[in-house]
């Protein structure tokens, strides 16, 4: 695995990464994210229609939380995940804990973590932890690590002895990947931890560079453990010790502004939980990104004019994050990207979710029938949204590049930003119920 950079703007990196997957035919371009999935599926989606979307990231990730529990049935089937779970040709990523689900704090010690399964609580020792992975059988995975240390008031000898931990749990892990066969060819991330202490971050980094590692996770700079301003600080230190050659994948951020703040610190990879969290809230993705014409529509095949974006100006900002130690109350809170489609206004909206779009949903349905689904709490409601969602999202990092590209990044930074706020009145949406 290698990152090719071609250009940095602005601290942004823009490049590929090459050689991903037991025989490196695979290749990812930067910045840019990871399909989500739980169990290796996409929520709310088959793989057929999953793979109706064009542009899919080579990239699945994979989280233990969902695998732990059939740790048994895995080293039975003896063929890994990807057969397993019938995926398609897919570099896959293992992650240690869901993105998208809040873990209760306090079930960590200096020789376990935990993960949370439909079943409980399943308690992780390094041995047990890379058995699962040797069970898996993904292409890369992130090292065990203690990562609670986001939550306000961690005292800084609780940050150090996590950054300790992890330092430990990477040395034993890569100790035992080695020595397992079927891990070889199989590239592992280290972990940066350090809550929101500067000292700790920069000493976590720049061990973790040390060992022979893959790449690096960057953890407990989620949405909901800090503000924007102190999230760049510490990542645009930390990136100062971590080698250009290695990508950086940033854990829990997925907002569109906060993507685009970490970008320009220097993030190359993103976990794409947001269109799963933005779809279980029943709305559906509308900001604005394009720049000339539709990056969707490059992606469908299908030719349409440039988007446009027509915001209900009443959906205000919402989805503050200052500081909250609850993870799962910022995530149930409305974003200004999207709208509430079971708000009584959609009711005899004939237009498609945005206009221009080339998604399946959007070429096909109008915003008052996903209202009728999601007032009638039809399953079909969520697998429109997801498609739609997971489509918007994608073509946003296609953007994205794409203005890197083409030197525009200001150009889209303030169509992504100031087009979902213009006008706004400043009412609450996440708190409308319609």
């Amino acid at each position: 695995m290698k990152l090719e950079l071609s250009m940095v703007v602005q601290g942004c990196r823009l490049g590929v990464l090459t050689g991903l997957g037991r025989a490196g035919q695979h290749s990812l371009e930067v910045p840019g994210c990871l399909l989500y999935t739980r169990c290796g599926t996409v929520p709310h989606l088959t793989q057929d229609t999953l793979h109706t979307l064009n542009n899919l990231p080579s990239v699945t990730q994979l989280t233990l939380n969902t695998l732990a529990e059939h740790q048994e049935v895995l080293e039975e089937f003896k063929q890994g995940v990807r057969k397993f779970a019938g995926l398609h040709d897919t570099v896959l990523y293992c992650s240690l804990h869901d993105p998208a689900t809040s873990c209760p704090p306090g079930h960590i010690t200096n020789k376990t973590v935990s993960v949370w399964g439909s079943g409980g609580r399943i308690e992780l020792t390094v041995a047990k932890f890379m058995a699962l992975q040797k069970a898996v059988q993904p292409d890369l995975y992130q090292s065990m690590a203690d990562g609670e240390t986001w939550q306000i008031n961690t005292s800084r000898k609780r940050v150090r002895k996590s950054v300790d931990r992890t330092l430990a749990h990477l040395d034993e892990c890569l100790l035992l990947h080695h020595k397992t066969q079927e891990l070889s060819g199989v590239e592992v991330l280290g972990v940066v931890e350090g809550g929101d202490v500067l000292e700790e971050r920069v000493r976590s980094a720049r061990e973790t560079a040390k060992r022979p590692v893959g790449g690096f996770c960057l953890d407990g700079l989620h949405t909901a453990a800090m503000e924007t301003d102190l999230r760049t600080k510490l990542i645009t230190a930390v990136i100062k010790e971590l080698p250009e050659d290695k990508p950086r994948l940033l854990q829990g951020v997925g907002r569109p502004d906060e993507v685009l703040a970490c970008v320009e610190a220097g993030v190359d990879l993103f976990e794409s939980f947001f269109p799963f969290q933005v779809t279980e809230r029943g709305c559906a993705l509308t900001f604005p990104f394009n720049i000339t014409t539709d990056p969707e529509a490059a992606g469908t095949g299908v030719q349409v004019p440039p988007t446009v974006v027509e915001l209900d100006k009443s959906e205000a900002a919402i989805g503050q994050k200052n500081g909250t130690d609850n993870p799962q109350e910022d995530q149930t809170k409305m974003t200004p990207f999207e709208i509430n489609l079971k708000d009584k206004r959609y009711r005899e909206d004939f237009s498609p979710l945005v206009e221009g779009c080339g998604c399946y949903c959007c070429r096909n349905h109008q915003r008052a029938y996903l209202h009728h689904l999601l007032v009638t709490n039809e399953l079909l409601a969520g697998v429109l949204l997801m498609l739609h969602n997971t489509a918007h999202y994608y073509a946003f990092f296609t953007a994205l590049r794409g203005a890197l590209a083409s030197d525009k990044l200001d150009h889209l930074k303030k169509r992504v930003l100031e087009g979902p706020g213009k006008g706004m009145s400043g009412e609450g949406a996440g708190e409308r119920d319609g």
